[in-house]
């Protein structure tokens, strides 16, 4: 295999590697909850968590993070894991942070 070949081959193993790591920083960061009384979760891409979005729940507003439920975005944002976790959010791929790849 040619020096070319053998180049262009890494390129694209690193590309593709750092485009599947980038995956983890969206919703596929924690799945989607499941066993409360609410119909419709949005994804809050600024807090990197799900919240109730259904009106008629009584956790309607409510915030859940790893097995939590916080009543809304002020208690999540109160709660102990909520720096660490949006300090890490913050940093992933796509964040606007510069570093790696022609940053």
């Amino acid at each position: 295999m040619s020096k070319t070949k053998k180049l262009m081959a890494g390129v694209a193993t690193s590309v593709l590697a750092l485009g599947m790591t980038g995956c983890s920083q969206n919703e596929s960061y924690q799945d989607e909850p499941t066993g409360y009384d609410c119909d419709d979760w949005e994804w809050d891409d600024d807090e990197g968590t799900y919240y109730c979005d259904d009106t008629r729940s009584a956790h309607y507003g409510g915030y859940y993070f790893l097995g939590n439920m916080f009543s809304s975005k002020s208690a999540f944002k109160k709660s102990s894991g909520y720096s660490s976790h949006i300090s890490s959010y913050k940093s992933g791929i796509g964040s606007g942070t510069k570093g790696g790849f022609g940053g």
